[in-house]
C-alpha cells in the first residue's frame, strides 16, 4: 500500500486549475520534495492530503483511505514564522498542543502526555529551552519544537511545507538532518516542500515539480534538466549544476533561486487544531 496515491486528480479555486490529472504514489518510506514558483500549487497539494481541499476530479488517498481532517498519522511542519517575543507560551506548551490542542478548556494534568511530549523535545534535542517562551529562542530553536510537535503523535507521514524558509545555513542542515533521522527511524514518508532543493538533495528519492498547471515527476536527474523544465514552464530554462548544487535559471523562474523571497499561502492551523 502506497503512503499516499493521487489518482488522476485536478484541483482548481474560482474557475482557475492550480494542477490537473495529476497521478503519483509516494511510497511508504520515501522522501519526495515538492518544487515550483511561488503560487504553482505546492502548499495546495498537502492541503488535498489534509483533507483541508476537494479535488475538482479524481481520486486521492491516504494510506488506503479518503484523507480526513485531523489525522494523527499526518504530522505537519510548516514555514518558520516568527512568534511574538512577550507571547506567554513556553515551547513545551507549543509541543504539547500536537497531543491536545484540539479540545476546548483548560488541560488537566496527563503525566502519559507530559511523558509524550517530553520524548519528542527529546528527539529533537530541545530539552535544555522547551521551559522557555517560545518568542525569545532564536529561529533555528523554534522551529526544532515546531518538528517536536509534528512528531509527538508519531505519525507515518510528515508534511514538511518550507520549513527552512528564514533559516540560516546552519540551522536549514539542523532541521534537515531531524527529518532524515526521524524517516530513517520510523520508516515513514516525508513531502518536503521547498524553493531550493538543494538542502534535502541528497536525501530525496522523486522530485515533483509543479508549474502553471502542469507536473512532472521522477527522480531528480530525470526532473531536473533543461528539458524537461522547459516543457513545463513553455519558455527555456537552464539547469546548471555548480559544485553538486542545481540552480534553476531562466525568466519565468522567480521562486526557485536560494535568494528569491517566498510568500507562504495560509498557514494549516486547521489540522492541528482537529487532531
Amino acid at each position: 500500500m502506497a503512503a499516499i496515491r493521487f489518482d488522476r486528480v485536478t484541483l482548481g479555486y474560482g474557475g482557475r486549475v492550480v494542477w490537473s490529472d495529476l497521478s503519483l504514489e509516494i511510497a511508504q518510506g520515501s522522501f519526495t520534495a515538492i518544487i515550483g514558483p511561488n503560487g504553482s500549487g505546492k502548499t495546495s497539494l498537502l492541503r488535498a492530503v489534509l483533507g483541508l481541499v476537494h479535488p475538482t476530479a479524481g481520486r486521492i488517498e491516504v494510506l488506503g483511505r479518503e484523507p480526513r481532517r485531523g489525522d494523527p498519522a499526518i504530522g505537519y511542519i510548516p514555514q518558520h514564522t516568527i512568534f511574538d517575543a512577550d507571547l506567554p507560551l513556553r515551547g513545551r506548551d507549543l509541543v504539547r498542543l500536537g497531543v491536545d490542542g484540539h479540545r476546548w478548556g483548560i488541560a488537566l494534568p496527563n503525566p502519559a502526555a507530559d511523558a509524550q511530549v517530553a520524548t519528542a523535545i527529546a528527539s529533537v534535542e530541545a530539552s535544555a529551552y522547551a521551559d522557555a517562551p517560545i518568542g525569545r529562542l532564536s529561529g533555528g530553536e523554534q522551529q526544532r519544537l515546531r518538528v517536536a510537535q509534528a512528531l509527538v503523535g508519531a505519525p507515518r507521514i510528515l508534511l514538511c511545507d518550507e520549513p527552512l524558509a528564514n533559516l540560516d545555513l546552519r540551522h536549514q542542515q539542523g532541521i534537515t538532518e531531524l527529518i532524515a533521522r526521524w524517516r530513517r527511524d520510523s520508516g515513514g514518508s516525508v513531502l518536503f516542500v521547498t524553493h531550493d532543493v538543494n538542502p534535502v538533495l541528497d536525501l530525496v528519492d522523486r522530485v515533483l515539480f509543479v508549474v502553471k498547471g502542469r507536473w512532472a515527476i521522477g527522480t531528480p536527474d530525470e526532473v531536473l534538466t533543461s528539458e524537461r523544465l522547459s516543457t513545463l514552464y513553455g519558455s527555456h530554462v537552464d539547469v546548471v549544476r555548480v559544485h553538486d548544487r542545481v540552480l534553476v535559471v531562466g525568466e519565468s523562474t522567480a521562486g526557485l533561486e536560494p535568494e528569491a523571497p517566498h510568500h507562504l499561502p495560509e498557514q494549516l492551523a486547521e489540522h492541528e487544531a482537529g487532531r
